[in-house]
């Protein structure tokens, strides 16, 4: 079987500053998925740099294998800090460990967690019109069950 060290050193090898590992797997079929992103966003070239450098550093006919490099969806969870780090300043969803459902803006991540910001229209004592209510919510990486980018075609 390939050591999942052994990819995780070849994919590193051909990261720049920008871009960061998400996920890698190792499967006992030697099936390697390799997830990287990068703040400034993925190309197919730069995933292409990044498989030619694992697959011609393995050898097929020491161990076959199957190797997929690609960035992960829109619609996947995060999955490590740079990710919260790369949508700060755009709106995410998380799912509590409480099951609570949040949408809002991601205003800050750090080491510790995350602080989002959700506004919602309700109904505030003295007022006879929902009111626009803004609250920020300071949540632990360990509150947090999961997580994802809000789709907006705005």
């Amino acid at each position: 079987m390939i050591a999942k060290e052994d990819v995780v050193r070849l994919v590193k090898e051909r990261l720049d500053d920008q871009m960061f590992i998400v996920d890698i797997s190792v499967s006992a079929n030697n099936d390697i998925r390799v997830f990287v992103d990068s703040f400034d966003g993925m190309t197919i070239e730069q995933c292409i740099h990044i498989s030619r450098n694992v697959e011609h550093n393995l050898d097929r006919e020491e161990e076959d294998f199957s190797l997929q490099v690609s960035s992960p969806g829109l619609t996947e969870s995060f999955k490590v800090k740079q990710q919260y780090e790369k949508y700060t300043g755009k709106e995410i969803e998380v799912k509590t460990t409480g099951d609570i459902e949040l949408e809002g803006l991601l205003k800050k991540s750090d080491d510790e967690g995350i602080v989002l910001e959700t506004s919602k229209h309700e109904k505030v004592e003295g007022h006879k019109k929902k009111q626009l209510v803004v609250k920020e919510h300071i949540l632990k990486y360990d509150e947090i069950k999961s997580a994802k980018a809000v789709i907006s075609f705005k």
